[in-house]
Order: C-alpha cells, then sequence, then structure tokens
C-alpha cells in the first residue's frame, strides 16, 4: 500500500528548501478567470519549448468548472523524457518558472513554479500512465456532478484541517480520488485504503 508521503521524503523531493504553512489550506470558489491564466502560462511553454511540448493540459481541480479549488493553476507538460532536465528546464527558467520539485523514483516527475507563483507545472515524459490517469480524473469530475459534489464536499473537510506541508493535504486526498477513479471505469472502489481513510496512491 503506498503511503502518505513522508517529511523526510517532501525534503528529499524538494529543490531547495520545502515551504512549511502549518495551518488550513484555503479552497477558493470557482473563477471563471482561471481558464484564462492557464492559456497565458500555456502560451508561454510552448514558445520556450516549441515542438518538445508533446501534450500540455490544463488539470487539478481549478480545471473543472464550478469546483471550489486552491487557485493555483495545474498544468501538465508531457516531453519526451521528463529526466533529461537540460532539455526543458534551461528554457522554462528563461520564462520565469522555478524548479521545485523532482521526484525520480515516481515517474521521473518534476514540478516547477510558474512565474509569480500561481501556478504547478507537472512535467512527465510522454506515454507516462500517470497522464491518463489525471485527464481520466478531470474529465471524470467536468462530466459528473455528483462526483464533483463529492469530491469538493472531502475537499473541504480536509481542508478545514491543519497540516504541516500542502503535499500532506494532497496525499490525504488520494482515498476520494481513487474511489472516483475506480467508478469512472465501473470498478469497485479499490480496497487499499488504510482504516484512517489515508490514501492508496498519488493524486
Amino acid at each position: 500500500m503506498t503511503q502518505p508521503l513522508s517529511d523526510a521524503e517532501i525534503r528529499a523531493a524538494t529543490v531547495g528548501e520545502p515551504h512549511a504553512v502549518n495551518s488550513t489550506i484555503h479552497l477558493a470558489d470557482y473563477d471563471p478567470a482561471w481558464p484564462g491564466i492557464y492559456d497565458g502560462l500555456a502560451a508561454r511553454i510552448h514558445a520556450a519549448l516549441g515542438e518538445d511540448v508533446r501534450l500540455l493540459e490544463h488539470v487539478g481541480s481549478t480545471s473543472v468548472p464550478g469546483l471550489a479549488a486552491k487557485p493555483i493553476i495545474d498544468l501538465l507538460l508531457a516531453v519526451p523524457d521528463s529526466a533529461d532536465e537540460a532539455t526543458y528546464v534551461p528554457p522554462l527558467e528563461q520564462e520565469g518558472f522555478v524548479l521545485r520539485i523532482r521526484e525520480r523514483d515516481w515517474y521521473e516527475h518534476r514540478v516547477l513554479k510558474t512565474p509569480g507563483s500561481n501556478g504547478n507545472l507537472h512535467v512527465f515524459t510522454e506515454g507516462c500512465e500517470e497522464i491518463e490517469r489525471m485527464l481520466r480524473f478531470r474529465d471524470r469530475l467536468r462530466s459528473h456532478t455528483g462526483d464533483r459534489v463529492r469530491y469538493e464536499n472531502a475537499k473541504r473537510e480536509l481542508a478545514a484541517r491543519t497540516w504541516k506541508y500542502v503535499q500532506n493535504y494532497a496525499d490525504a486526498k488520494s482515498a476520494i480520488v481513487e474511489e472516483i477513479l475506480a467508478t469512472s471505469l465501473g470498478e469497485p472502489p479499490s480496497r487499499d485504503v488504510d482504516e484512517e481513510g489515508g490514501p492508496a496512491g498519488r493524486s
């Protein structure tokens, strides 16, 4: 069973010092301006990387109309090889992006903060299974009101708690994410969840 990231794991994956919040999580009501912010960031990524952009999508809660979210835009980028940072990090840095997360043991996932720190750019190698999973979850929430409401209710309950790191909050959402993903495939919810409702996987 996949466990939430420990403090040591969060520190190991963070480029620089991790930012501890030690507070509740602010969720904003859906803002119709969010897609426009994504479009502006996407234009800068395309300008920086050109044909190395194999896929670029708006994901996460800000990509789902009507869903409350942290006011941070999540972008999903597929490149030829996310482990080959030299091919995409320097051009993005010239556009004001900053590499903050390097997870070599989880799909060679990278996260860059966007200019102005109002977004997270998630980078994977094209064809990575996590890409399909993230898009399927987004599309499920966009098309099924019941799942969207259920997810928002779970988020609001969790956001009211105090968390050391935002990643701890993200890990805690994994159980409801796995349930909704399983439903989208017509499968029973995963049993790979601990008795306290801990996450079955990353989200």
